[in-house]
């Protein structure tokens, strides 16, 4: 029996097309159709709750830029004048020891000698404190230590040096002018003469009443003399008790100094500044 192998060819049905009428219509109708899909089915709205937000004003960079800026000037001008000052101190430091301390010696020698130790002393001075308070931020407490021992000794010899200076100094100024001869001075010295004079002529030949009175007059006058010799001594250091009347005046005659009291404070005081240098010059370094 025969088979028959030829391919059986069907013919699809083709879709008549649209007379433009017919699109119009259809496009008109997808437009409805679409339109009330949307509407059908679009979402209801949601509304939320609106938070309220709290402005918060930042500080502009430029301005705390600026205060850091100012507060480091201020910080490098009172570090600057620190320093101006504690080499200021240091300087009259040197020279008030070194003049001192040459003083000392017997020979030119030694002088020297005696010169370049008390150098040597002030530069310790002003160098060691910077340098322990260094090595105490390092955690070097030791050696930090050992320094402040060096300072204090070295501080100690200079301070007798500025007493011994400044008290040289102080005593030959008052004595300069406490030998000065005042006018008062000289009509008390004359009346004094004059005094003696007559006593001696009147008691030559015995003791009597004219003697008494003429002995009475010396003594008279030889007080005269001994007050204005001490208004002239008051005169050559009238610093001294100028002070010590401020002092009671202020204090309503409850504290009453003397003059040598502010004397002394005044020795002190020319002898511990100018060795202050190298504890300015530690309190000027920049904080790290």
């Amino acid at each position: 029996m025969a088979t028959d192998n030829s391919a059986t060819i069907v013919t699809l049905h083709q879709p008549k097309p649209k007379t433009p009428a017919e699109r119009a219509r259809a496009y008109r109708l997808r437009k409805k159709t679409g339109t009330a899909l949307v509407v059908t089915t679009a979402p209801k709205p949601v509304v939320k709750p609106v938070t309220p937000v709290t402005l918060v004003t930042p500080v502009p960079v430029t301005s705390r830029v600026t205060q850091a800026v100012t507060a480091s000037r201020r910080r490098s001008v009172g570090s600057m004048l620190l320093t101006v000052a504690a080499f200021g101190l240091f300087g009259v430091g040197l020279t008030m020891n070194g003049w001192f301390a040459h003083g000392l010696g017997s020979t030119s020698a030694a002088g020297w000698l005696f010169m370049a130790l008390g150098l040597a002393a002030d530069l310790v001075a002003l160098a060691v404190p910077s340098c322990a308070a260094s090595l105490w931020q390092a955690r070097r407490r030791g050696t930090a230590a050992a320094g402040w021992l060096i300072w204090a000794a070295t501080f100690v010899f200079i301070v007798t040096s500025g007493i011994g200076f400044a008290s040289t100094n102080v005593a030959d100024v008052t004595l300069s002018r406490a030998s000065r001869v005042t006018p008062a001075v000289t009509l008390a010295q004359t009346s004094l003469a004059d005094a003696v004079t007559s006593r001696d002529r009147e008691c030559k030949s015995g003791t009597g009443k004219f003697c008494r009175e003429r002995e009475a007059a010396v003594n008279e006058r030889r007080q005269a003399l001994d007050t204005a010799t001490r208004a002239v001594q008051q005169a050559a250091d009238p610093q001294v008790e100028a002070a010590a009347k401020i002092v009671s005046w202020l204090s309503g005659g409850t504290v009453r100094p003397s003059g040598d009291d502010f004397a002394m404070l005044r020795l002190v005081l020319l002898a511990l500044l100018p060795q202050f240098g190298g504890v300015l010059l530690m309190v000027a370094r920049p904080a790290k």
